[in-house]
């Protein structure tokens, strides 16, 4: 069987969700990673899952409701919902035997907003194996409720950033973080125990380390960590950042694997 990248859709919240799934070559059934992209999804680490799927992992790359072409209204609580029926639609029996899917072998990995809503799927779907958060953005780290001068800055923070998506405002994504109050380290204790990995970028002016990924270091104190000296983007580093996502993975999938796959090349 050869290597194939068919579009894909998932049914969440009475819209279809739109994704690339890019598949390995061989019978499989082949451990399956499903990539979260950030706001307003500029960056979709598509080098990160073709790299992932040459080393014999399924990658799926999808858009969030109310995103690039996608119907329905963004809202962070739409994009945390998706997340979660995603990680639960691969591994649905015809949607994993369909596409040689190992239901038992799944991580996901997040980049920014994505990282937010990776680590909060795995932490109400135990089903997801390991996790990989990149640059997150933690809404957990802002000192709530905003003062006036805060909540401008990051209603223009965040409306800087509409045109891919529909059906909301900087002042309403505002009012939504002020509203639910996530946090990133209230997270910790239901993934403890399991493999996660935290990826931080120094010269990151989205979401500063400082604030964003070094708090997150002591409530997850057992996982394993990486900071770069490169942008939110991980510009200049993405071949450090493929080469640290796929050790991790085989290591946190390897238990599972039985004898190892063979590569593809």
């Amino acid at each position: 069987m050869t290597a194939t990248t068919p579009s894909i859709t998932v049914e969440s919240g009475g819209e279809q969700l739109l994704g690339v799934l890019h598949l390995p070559a061989g019978p499989g059934p082949h451990p399956i990673v499903v990539i979260m992209h950030g706001f307003p999804g500029n960056e979709r680490n598509g080098d990160l899952a073709q790299a992932l799927r040459r080393d014999g992992y399924a990658t799926l790359v999808f858009h969030y409701r109310g995103s690039w072409g996608v119907g329905g209204t963004w809202s962070w609580s739409n994009a945390l919902q998706d997340a979660l029926r995603v990680t639960r639609a691969v591994r649905e029996k015809d949607f994993a035997e369909r596409h040689r899917l190992d239901p038992e072998r799944l991580a996901v990995v997040g980049h920014s907003f994505g990282a937010f809503a990776a680590l909060n799927a795995a932490a109400e779907d135990p089903g997801v194996r390991a996790v990989v958060s990149v640059a997150a953005f933690d809404f957990g780290t802002l000192p709530l409720p905003l003062d006036e001068a805060r909540r401008e800055h990051y209603e223009d923070f965040f409306g800087g950033d509409l045109l891919p998506l529909r059906g909301t405002s900087g002042a309403a994504l505002v009012e939504e973080i002020e509203a639910h109050g996530w946090s990133l380290a209230a997270l910790a204790p239901a993934l403890d125990g399991r493999p996660v990995l935290l990826i931080g970028a120094s010269h990151d002016t989205v979401a500063p380390v400082v604030a964003h990924h070094r708090p997150m270091l002591e409530p997850y104190g057992w996982a394993e960590r990486h900071e770069w000296p490169t942008d939110h983007a991980l510009s200049d580093h993405r071949a450090e950042l493929i080469g640290a996502v796929r050790a991790f993975l085989d290591r946190a999938l390897g238990q599972l694997l039985g004898p190892k796959e063979s590569r593809n090349t």
